[in-house]
Order: C-alpha cells, then sequence, then structure tokens
C-alpha cells in the first residue's frame, strides 16, 4: 500500500511546532481503573448491553448506538476505553484547516495510562464526505494507547488500519477529504443517535457500540459473568424441542431468578 504519511502531515501539521502545543488543563476524569477496562475486554458487547439492562436504571436510548455506526475493521475487537470527544469538519469546501484540538486530544491521551477511544462527531456541511482519519492518522493515535475510533463520518485506509491495528466503527469507507477543521475538544458529541462526553467508558466489537453508564461501569464486570452463565443456561433450554413455548418462558424467568435478575425499572428522561 503506498505510504500517506506526507499527505497527512501536510494536513494534520498546520502549526510549524504542532509537537510543542501543550494540551489544555482539563478536570480529572473519573476514577475508572485501567483493570477495570482491562476486564471488560473479555466481553462481547451485546452481553454487557444485556447486563446493563438488568442492573441499571439508565434509559437505554441514552447508551446504544444506532445501526448507522458500523465497524469497518472485522475481528478487531472488543474495543474498550475512555472517551475522547471532539468535532471535525472534514468536508466542507474551502476554509483553513484547524488542528490544534486535534494535538490537544493526543497529548492528553498520552499523559492517561489507561486505553482510549477516539469519538468524532462530523458537522461539515457534506456529510457522505466526511473522512476522519486514515492509517497515518491511526498509527498516531495507536501510539498514544488510543485503540479505536468512533464517528458518524467516514474512514479511509482500513487494510492498514487493520495492520497496526486500529478499530473503526463509523457510516462507511471515505476515500478522501477536504481541510480539516476540528474543534470542541472534550466537549460532548453527538453520535449515533445518543451523546458521548469526554471521560465515558465506550464498549465496540462487530455487534455495535455502547457508552456505558457511570453509575454500572464499576461492578460491570462481575456482574457480566453472572449473565454470561445465566445466558448459557438459557439458551439451553430455548434450543429444546420439548418443551412447549410457555414452559420455557417460566424455566427462563426461573432461571432470572436463580441467577439474582430482576428487570430494573428505567426512568424517562
Amino acid at each position: 500500500m503506498p505510504s500517506r504519511i506526507p499527505d497527512m502531515l501536510a494536513n494534520y501539521c498546520d502549526s510549524p511546532h504542532p509537537h510543542l502545543a501543550r494540551p489544555a488543563t482539563i478536570a480529572p476524569m473519573g476514577t475508572v481503573s485501567k483493570e477495570i477496562l482491562e476486564q471488560l475486554i473479555e466481553f462481547d458487547t451485546a452481553l454487557l448491553a444485556n447486563t446493563i439492562g438488568m442492573i441499571d436504571s439508565t434509559p437505554v436510548h441514552e447508551w446504544y448506538m444506532g445501526s448507522s455506526i458500523q465497524t469497518v475493521t472485522p475481528g478487531l475487537g472488543p474495543t474498550v476505553g475512555v472517551a475522547y470527544t471532539c468535532e471535525l469538519d472534514s468536508s466542507t469546501p474551502g476554509g483553513t484547516a484547524s488542528l490544534e484540538d486535534y494535538w490537544q486530544v493526543v497529548e492528553q491521551m498520552e499523559n492517561d495510562d489507561r486505553p482510549a477511544v477516539l469519538v468524532v462527531q462530523t458537522v461539515g456541511s457534506r456529510p457522505d464526505h466526511e473522512c476522519v482519519i486514515g492509517d497515518g492518522m491511526g498509527k498516531m493515535l495507536a501510539a498514544v494507547g488510543c485503540k479505536g475510533l468512533v464517528t458518524n463520518g467516514g474512514v479511509r485506509d482500513v487494510p492498514g488500519l487493520m495492520t497496526i491495528p486500529f478499530a473503526a466503527y463509523c457510516t462507511g469507507r471515505t476515500i478522501h477529504h477536504g481541510v480539516l477543521r476540528f474543534r470542541a475538544a472534550n466537549q460532548p458529541v453527538q453520535v449515533g443517535g445518543i451523546t458521548v462526553r469526554h471521560g465515558d467508558i465506550v464498549h465496540a466489537d462487530g455487534g455495535g457500540v455502547i457508552s456505558i453508564p457511570s453509575s454500572c461501569v464499576r461492578e460491570l464486570p462481575k456482574e457480566a459473568v453472572r449473565m454470561l452463565a445465566f445466558e448459557r443456561e438459557a439458551h439451553l433450554l430455548l434450543r429444546r424441542s420439548d418443551m412447549r413455548p410457555a414452559a420455557k418462558r417460566a424455566g427462563v424467568q426461573e432461571l432470572l431468578a436463580s441467577y439474582g435478575f430482576k428487570q430494573v425499572p428505567h426512568t424517562d428522561r
């Protein structure tokens, strides 16, 4: 694959010395430990979503992304990390590059020993032409501990991303981009129909993307172990051809009770 590094540098280095720019001071993020994030890698995203629905009252529409956000790097993941957020316009014709917010986020990732996920809301005037990263930018982000990207825009150089490895969850592939204008570093963004905030914990795989509610993230690994055991028993029961649907329904309810799960009421917001 031809190298795109010269092109990347021309577009991403609008400052004569971008590596010297210091990130703005930000408030400390939540105390979700690196150990918790490492444990969450052991579970697929759908299992965690099922678990959250049973143990947490956060309305479900607030934390799972819609079907427009899909992996283009199958086989990579689960991807888990602290959300670093920004907006990007890479499609509106004209204008001048603005990269300070991007470099700010990169340096903040470097100073955080936990894995990161970059979450980018594209805001340009030609949504189908948005292209957030290629393999050059992917290498830069991976080098500072970023495991993947989640965006409502596109990406390119997917074979190169796979070799890094760097996961991408997006709307598809876009071959090129216009002038890159990053802004709103660390501000809430709207991607996949939900709001993601700087410091949220993102979990993604081939099934989709969730932003784990802060109210349950620390207990989620041990609760997911219970959910995994419950689902295995429930699936054995559901597969049986010698049981009537009503008996299966009752059996699943009994299993839920035996594993200590009950449907948590969700409040509307």
